[in-house]
């Protein structure tokens, strides 16, 4: 029968026979094993994927070679075959399948049938027909696969967002549970990596713009971060480096540019994720005290934050100063510890010092950097003084000592 006859004589709507839709039929099979075998001559990556997920991709392309029979029959609604064929796959398939393996693998379908399809027409118009039905059917079925893996790729990105949120909530709460470390690593995170806490105001945009603009600065720098926006707070884990030396150095700083108003506080680096909520920890710590030091910079380590945080009644700061400062003077012997106290009494003057102790200036000066080298803070430098002031006033009180 010639192409042109109307739908009466048995032609579809896109004027092919019965008889050639019924031979496509039959043929469907061998066509989607003519494409699986040139996938696997033409992509050496596609060889090398196990048996059951390159079964799974001869099962969607030979849904993908029926659908288009339906689809010459209705294009309007055989699509849905092969939708769904898309929907159904196993998960595992698109850990090995990307969007763009997708392409390429649609691409050679379409090569495939292109070659082959024509060889079922009656006459002319029947392979002009199939000729152009496949490169429609082609691109309908690659933006079906876009969409698809768009809608994979949104609903995957949502369910990242609460696994982060509950990793950095946990983190702030002190949870070192093992499955915790879990989820982090299903986020991609290494938990044996180095992990710094910085925490501060939100600015006033939504959340997910607050993360993207988090994400982008840290990605920019090459480094990896959780995400926690918790009302009014934002929380962020700075993965991998030290973030003291070298250029890790500017981490902080570009970081610290994506919080509100007000100071950002960094918690001390740690290790590993295990131990990021020691991080957290400090980290809150000194955003509750930095009020008391107006000057701040931004963003300030938890650690240059000791003395407002021991005077808002943190342990742990009341413990460090006395670790750092006070034992390290006390194993020395008294002199160090009378000479300093003197020193910050009499408001840094040296020579008073001196007179007041009955020693040479120089014996003041010789003890005053001896005791710098002990505790790393310089008596003559405004800051360092506090921090010495404040410790040795804690090195006095009774409680801060343990039982007697």
């Amino acid at each position: 029968m010639s192409g042109n006859r109307a739908d009466q004589s048995g032609r579809s709507q896109l004027s092919l026979s019965a008889s050639t839709v019924h031979n496509l039929e039959r043929a469907s099979g061998d066509l989607a094993a003519k494409s699986v075998a040139a996938m696997e001559e033409h992509l050496p990556w596609f060889s090398r994927m196990p048996a059951d997920q390159r079964a799974s991709v001869l099962f969607i392309t030979q849904t993908g070679v029926a659908g288009f029979i339906g689809w010459l029959r209705d294009p309007a609604d055989a699509l849905k075959l092969t939708t769904e064929a898309f929907r159904e796959a196993p998960p595992e398939l698109s850990r090995w399948i990307n969007l763009r393996h997708t392409v390429h693998l649609i691409r050679i379908a379409t090569e495939v049938l292109e070659e082959h399809l024509p060889t079922f027409a009656a006459d002319e118009c029947e392979r002009r027909v199939l000729t152009e039905g496949i490169l429609r059917y082609g691109r309908e079925i690659a933006f079906t696969a876009a969409t698809t893996y768009a809608a994979a790729a949104e609903s995957r990105g949502a369910w990242d967002a609460r696994l982060e949120a509950l990793v950095v909530d946990g983190i702030v709460r002190g949870d070192a549970e093992e499955s915790l470390l879990s989820r982090a690593s299903a986020l991609g995170w290494d938990p044996d990596a180095a992990a710094t806490v910085i925490v501060g105001h939100a600015p006033a945009e939504d959340p997910p713009t607050i993360v993207s603009t988090v994400r982008g600065k840290a990605s920019r720098m090459d480094r990896p971060v959780l995400v926690g926006v918790q009302g009014s707070r934002l929380v962020v884990i700075i993965g991998g480096g030290t973030v003291r030396s070298g250029r890790d150095r500017e981490v902080l700083p570009r970081i610290a540019e994506a919080f509100g108003d007000g100071p950002a506080v960094a918690g001390p680096t740690m290790p590993s994720l295990a131990e990021a909520y020691i991080s957290a920890s400090e980290a809150l710590s000194g955003l509750r005290a930095v009020s008391g030091w107006p000057s701040a910079p931004s963003p300030v380590r938890a650690g240059d934050l000791l003395p407002e945080r021991a005077l808002a009644g943190d342990a742990e700061a009341e413990r460090q100063l006395i670790d750092t400062v006070v034992d390290p003077l006390e194993r020395s012997g008294t002199a160090l510890i009378e000479t300093l106290t003197t020193y910050l009494e009499v408001g840094g003057v040296l020579e008073v010092c001196a007179r007041t102790l009955f020693v040479h200036p120089n014996t003041v000066r010789y003890r005053l950097k001896r005791a710098a080298e002990l505790t790393g803070r310089d008596a003559s430098n405004p800051r360092d003084a506090l921090v010495l002031r404040i410790a040795l006033i804690l090195g006095r009180l009774p409680h801060t000592r343990g039982p007697v």
